[in-house]
């Protein structure tokens, strides 16, 4: 199955603030380094949320495919 919207966000928002940490890092604003920081767990949790979303949903769907066998 594709990735569901949380897993799309999730990884937009992880790659926003892995760019977001570098350029805070290279400049030595450690303000906009720690929100990059931050922004990217929470991208990383929400795709993981997605993931494990769709796994289960694609799990109880195999269930009830298997149920519906003769």
């Amino acid at each position: 199955m594709k990735p569901n919207d949380d897993e799309v966000r999730g990884k937009i928002d992880e790659t926003s603030g892995k760019l977001k940490e570098r350029i805070g890092r290279s400049r030595g604003d450690a303000d906009l380094e720690q929100e990059g920081a931050d922004q990217r767990n929470s991208g990383k949790f929400e795709a993981d949320v997605g993931h494990a979303r769709r796994k289960a949903g694609e799990a109880v769907k195999d269930l009830g495919e298997r149920i519906n066998k003769p």
